[in-house]
């Protein structure tokens, strides 16, 4: 995708190497799709996160979630952190929208599982949300199964950043947010492995922002004094869902302690987690599969051992940090049900930039 990216404006987020595409699906098998809605009253849609082309339910992936700040209405999160395992796809869409995208998610499922032969007597999808209301017209729930669909039938290993899918009405930092994803390589031993984060943004008060350590949110508030009609956010609220994705091999209980260190890439960009917002991270591996029908056998995991484990905690970091500024850079200025503009950071980047140095 020809796509300007926070890279492209001589900004590295962290140290560690990032993968082929920087992208969540640099990890082998991770596909990622969406379905944009855009008319004169709603910018909104779906995204879909998909673990690989195969069965996800006949063949589950350890995962895990967590919640950091729970205002949010994210559905599925109870059975992950019961089971450690995810059984769907993973669905992004608007607040009002969770349980229209649960049943297309389910009908997803339960259609291939028939075309498979596997018999399902209950399903768990996992859905996350961010609410859009200030650029959507939420309340018509506008996101049909036929968007999930569509989301699903064009997920790729490239896919576009910014205002799209679950991202088109989101707002970050009084900025226009979005979708953004960023990665990170790790070595254990002679291998590597790959970190992908996925982030819906829709959270920060704008003097909070930060930038390459410096407060550009202040800097960003005294650009209103140019442009009237420019939107900005006076309270951290809001929410931001973050979708990990790793071939590193690791239990249901690493896995959960890594996904909880993109809290150190949110907080990096400035945000607090405010009283009104959302932080719900979802993690999974592809590299310990769980068989829907284990047959009374007993099952074999392979995992990391626990002295390696802050290598995947700083890939978490960094790569949350990274995907938060491609979801702004990425977003093109969008108008408010309001009238209200939210511009992109990449209006005003390369002066922050410049005055970063």
């Amino acid at each position: 995708m020809n796509q300007k990216r926070i890279r492209d404006y001589n900004f590295l987020p962290g140290v560690m190497k990032p993968g082929k595409r920087n992208k969540i699906t640099d990890v082998p098998g991770v596909l990622v799709g969406h379905s944009t809605i855009k008319n004169e009253e709603n910018h909104t849609g779906v995204t879909v996160i998909l673990p690989g082309s195969d069965n996800t339910f006949s063949s589950k992936y350890t995962a895990a979630s967590y919640v950091h700040n729970g205002f949010g209405k994210s559905c599925g999160l109870i059975q992950i952190d019961e089971l450690g395992t995810l059984e769907t796809p993973i669905a992004l869409t608007n607040t009002l929208n969770v349980g229209l995208v649960w049943d297309a998610l389910a009908q997803h499922v339960l259609d291939r599982c028939e075309k498979d032969g596997v018999e399902v007597h209950s399903l768990n999808p996992v859905v996350g949300e961010c609410n859009d209301s200030s650029i959507n017209q939420i309340s018509h729930r506008a996101v049909r199964q036929k968007h999930v669909l569509e989301a699903i039938g064009c997920a790729g290993e490239d896919f576009r950043e910014g205002d799209v899918g679950a991202g088109a009405g989101t707002i970050c930092y009084g900025l226009k947010g979005g979708i953004g994803s960023a990665s990170r390589i790790v070595s254990v031993g002679d291998r590597e492995y790959t970190i992908g984060v996925l982030v819906q943004s829709n959270f920060g008060s704008t003097e909070d922002f930060i930038l390459n350590g410096i407060p550009a949110g202040k800097r960003i508030l005294e650009f209103k004094k140019e442009r009237e009609q420019m939107a900005v956010s006076r309270q951290d609220q809001g929410s931001i869902m973050t979708i990990v994705a790793t071939d590193l091999p690791v239990s249901s209980r690493q896995l959960k302690r890594i996904i909880r260190r993109t809290a150190v890439g949110i907080a990096r960009t400035g945000a607090y987690t405010g009283h009104g917002s959302g932080e719900v991270m979802i993690g999974f591996t592809t590299a310990n599969r769980i068989p829907a029908d284990p047959r009374d056998t007993l099952l074999s995991l392979t995992m990391i051992p626990e002295n390696l484990i802050n290598l995947a905690f700083k890939a978490a970091a960094e790569a949350a940090h990274e995907a938060i500024l491609n979801s702004m850079v990425c977003a093109e200025k969008t108008v408010g049900l309001d009238g209200q503009i939210y511009y992109s950071l990449a209006e005003f980047l390369p002066e922050l930039l410049q005055s970063s140095l």
